[in-house]
């Protein structure tokens, strides 16, 4: 059995998707249609463009999806991939809504473009904060979360990306951060009763992002996305989609969209979103999408699982073979 994976943030880059649109009509007329959606040139943004500019937000979403949903239609018009779940990493979810049909494509690239910007503008430049947390379990980065959102009293940090073991993002106020990053290792885990080894030293890496996801700090992105959601037609998944805040499958339309809401506010649960496609049955995956962000996780989270990639033609035709 296979799962489709498509990547988030963080996976872009100039000349995403380029081999498709060159290739593929399919792609050409995705890149077509995502520009007249929201009126931006994709072309220009995802093959001409600047690095600066494609980070910024509202444009990394929405070229995500597109090139995401343009890997998805090219493989599938190349045959059957026989697809038993579908799952996407944060802003991915909504590439994944289009691939089980739950969502149209023109309604994915709009809501994203306007994800995008309530998440840039829910909360001020340089007052948020993210940070990858390398080597400890996620009971102990609640705890060093929760005792830095107390002891600063500067506002939340919080777990936002459960990413593979041992690699955990979190998310919140840039001065509780600063507060925790400032702490020893005896500091921080003072009072700590958990049966896991403390380790003495804790890698912490600054991410380079404009704003701090999946924490209570994006709740007025996701009070604002609410009606967004609510005027797009949510069908039943014809795959089910393993869903970032529940790390189950889930099928009915109601339950997507509710829970494309409460993801801007919660946890990507990847580690075990992979590990219940797994324990499915399902050993292969293809990671629909620019980059091989995902296949890394995999890989970290179970090293018997196998992900196919798909950023060159010479990729796109081994994975045609293996399916036929």
């Amino acid at each position: 059995m296979k799962a489709a994976l498509f990547p988030g943030q963080g996976s872009q880059h100039i000349g995403m998707g380029q081999f498709l649109y060159n290739n593929f009509n399919t792609a050409k007329q995705l890149f077509e249609e995502a520009s007249d959606a929201i009126s931006l040139d994709f072309k220009k943004l995802c093959f001409e463009g600047d690095d600066k500019t494609l980070a910024l937000t509202e444009n990394t979403q929405p070229a995500i999806v597109l090139t995401s949903v343009c890997t998805w239609r090219v493989l599938n018009e190349l045959g059957n991939p026989k697809i038993s779940f579908t799952a996407g990493h944060s802003v991915g979810e909504y590439s994944a809504m289009v691939a089980s049909d739950v969502i149209s494509f023109h309604h994915s690239i709009k809501a994203v473009r306007k994800r995008g910007e309530f998440m840039q503008s829910a909360v001020p430049v340089g007052e948020g904060a993210m940070l990858a947390i390398m080597g400890l379990s996620p009971q102990q980065v609640d705890y060093i979360c929760e005792k830095a959102t107390h002891k600063s009293g500067a506002g939340p940090l919080e777990p936002a990306n459960f990413n593979s073991p041992g690699q955990i993002v979190i998310s919140g106020s840039a001065k509780t951060a600063e507060w925790l990053k400032n702490c020893s290792v005896e500091q921080l885990f003072a009072g700590y009763n958990g049966s896991e080894e403390i380790p003495k030293k804790i890698k912490m890496i600054p991410l380079k992002v404009s704003a701090p996801f999946h924490c209570s700090m994006m709740k007025p992105a996701k009070e604002n996305m609410y009606p967004v959601l609510e005027d797009i037609p949510f069908a039943e998944a014809s795959i089910p989609v393993v869903q970032n805040v529940l790390a189950r499958a889930e099928t009915q339309g109601s339950f997507l969209r509710n829970n494309l809401i409460e993801q801007i506010t919660h946890s990507v649960r990847w580690t075990e979103t992979i590990e219940y496609i797994a324990h499915q049955k399902v050993n292969e995956f293809v990671e629909c999408g620019s980059g091989k962000v995902l296949a890394g996780l995999n890989k970290k989270i179970n090293p018997d699982l196998v992900t196919f990639n798909i950023n060159s033609l010479d990729e796109l035709k081994n994975l045609e073979n293996s399916l036929n």
